[in-house]
């Protein structure tokens, strides 16, 4: 029988909404060591390559590897980076990063019709970078659309060497961010942000201007906004800020208005029979409501939900060692 553990904190009332002022810090210890490189994936006789960047070994290590899956869709790994320190003593644990096609540095696809751009189509480039990297067992971290991939890959495979997922603030419905997004926008009272996000990619510079305010409220909470969490999240898709050199928004544009347009995974979690960690921020884009189902409706394996106390969308630089250390204690008893 499944059994769960609820981490829950003050009521939504007790929130406030002050940066957290903090030490600049490198996504990446000093200390931390990786080998990157591309692996081939053949899509319709088409050879893309998938971008990774592994921290630790994957040959010697008593530990599994942690797979880590980027936002989006139409991020990087860059801003996950902080989660490198679990490659390193006392946690040692290998850590893969890679940038899904479309984005980052695996190859890009502009020139793809939305139809392209499927579930599937990212579903298999994980099952192939497992494969080619001969991984037998790991566990999956899925942060935001990376959480909803990560589902999606067990609900359709049900892949032998998966042995948990950490669903880190992601979503169980698209149409629950949606009003998510809707509510925090609105109680944020600034018409400059309600007036870019309407005007979405018409206007990339007034949506780029109010992403950038609500996250400072709802993304991370960390003042300044650390480098990599602004190239991995939005010069991905808008391009460099001062240049607008680098920005691809093909991904993005295809999987919200294609395949992940009324996108929901509730009826489905039924089948999900691997441990499940649910993890959000008490400030996150991804409210309660939003990723609960992952915790209430997994019904065939271990649960488990914790809230963040001082952290919205990335717990991984606002809380990072706390989130190190939750991480670890959940992986180290799988």
């Amino acid at each position: 029988m499944a059994f769960s553990f609820l981490h829950r904190l003050l009521p939504q009332s007790a929130k406030s909404t002050r940066p957290l002022t903090q030490i600049i810090m490198s996504a990446t210890s000093p200390n931390a060591t990786f080998t990157e490189g591309h692996v081939p994936y053949v899509v319709n006789g088409e050879t893309l390559k998938t971008y990774y960047k592994l921290f630790g070994s994957l040959k010697g290590s008593t530990k599994r590897p942690l797979l880590v899956l980027h936002g989006g869709p139409g991020m990087s790994h860059d801003y996950l980076l902080p989660i490198s320190d679990l490659s390193l003593a006392p946690y040692s644990r290998p850590v893969l990063f890679y940038d899904q096609v479309g984005n980052g540095k695996s190859t890009h696809l502009r020139e793809k019709p939305k139809e392209f751009f499927t579930v599937d189509l990212f579903v298999n480039e994980l099952t192939n970078l497992i494969t080619h990297l001969k991984i037998n067992e790991y566990d999956l971290l899925g942060h935001s659309w990376g959480g909803m991939l990560a589902s999606e890959t067990e609900v359709r495979l049900h892949p032998k060497g998966l042995k948990s997922m950490v669903l880190t603030d992601t979503l169980s419905q698209t149409k629950l961010w949606g009003m998510s997004t809707m509510q925090l926008v609105g109680a944020l009272g600034d018409p400059s942000i309600n007036a870019g996000m309407a005007a979405g990619f018409g206007d990339p510079v007034k949506y780029r201007a109010a992403l950038e305010k609500l996250h400072a409220v709802h993304g991370c909470r960390v003042s300044p906004v650390p480098k990599e969490v602004t190239f991995g999240v939005l010069d991905q898709i808008f391009g460099d800020k001062e240049t607008g050199e680098g920005g691809d928004p093909t991904v993005s544009i295809n999987m919200f208005t294609g395949a992940i347009a009324g996108w929901s995974i509730d009826d489905r979690l039924k089948e999900v029979t691997v441990p499940t960690f649910v993890i959000n921020g008490r400030y996150d884009m991804a409210q309660d409501f939003v990723c609960e189902a992952y915790f209430w409706k997994v019904t065939k394996a271990k649960t488990k939900w914790y809230t963040f106390s001082e952290s919205s969308h990335t717990p991984m630089w606002e809380e990072r060692e706390k989130y190190m250390k939750v991480i670890t204690e959940w992986l180290d008893h799988i």
